[in-house]
């Protein structure tokens, strides 16, 4: 009868134990009912294929990994400037996302919005969450690089899918624009 009971206290602690990933997967309810990532997103990079200064019509690429244990889609992302010596401006109606990197881009992402508060803050919504173990890039269009050389941040936030959500900030992206060397001689 001993070894039973040990045996059914192993086998208890192990079948717990086998299913912990799975309730780590669950999204995070808060006492207020907001929801939140169990695993937030992690923002991979952030990259421009052009780094000089003044380039007009630009992209800025920031990619993200959702990951398995998220336990919701991602909704919305916000980006806001951190850091620069100018403002960039941004030509919000023409953001886009796509599954995948800038250098491996895969199908097309709706997306539903993009609302800016001023021009150092605004946030993109999906028309369709993106789910768990998915890679998506958000290309954000600029009027063009800044005059100024220097470094520029961005902070970066998600915020899942749902009616109350909390976002998570997941870190700052940082770009380099440097002087054009060239047309100065």
């Amino acid at each position: 009868m001993k070894y039973a009971s040990s045996f059914l206290s192993t086998l208890f602690i192990g079948v717990s134990i086998c299913s912990l990933p799975q309730l780590a997967a669950n999204a995070v309810t808060l006492s207020n009912g907001a929801i939140a990532f169990a695993q937030p997103p992690r923002l991979v990079s952030a990259s421009t294929p052009y780094n000089d200064t003044s380039v007009p019509d630009t992209t800025y690429y920031f990619t993200l990994k959702v990951p398995a244990a998220a336990g919701e889609s991602l909704q919305q992302v916000t980006f806001t400037q951190v850091l620069g010596n100018e403002e960039i401006e941004f030509n919000l109606n023409n953001t886009l996302a796509f599954v995948g990197t800038r250098d491996r881009r895969g199908e097309k992402l709706a997306v539903k919005s993009v609302v800016s508060n001023d021009k150092q803050n605004f946030t993109v919504t999906f028309a369709n969450p993106v789910p768990p173990e998915q890679t998506v890039t958000i290309g954000l269009r600029t009027y063009r690089n800044p005059f100024n050389d220097g470094v520029y941040l961005f902070g970066v936030k998600a915020f899942p899918s749902g009616q109350q959500t909390v976002g998570q900030f997941l870190g700052v992206g940082r770009l380099q624009f440097y002087k054009d060397t060239y047309s100065e001689s």
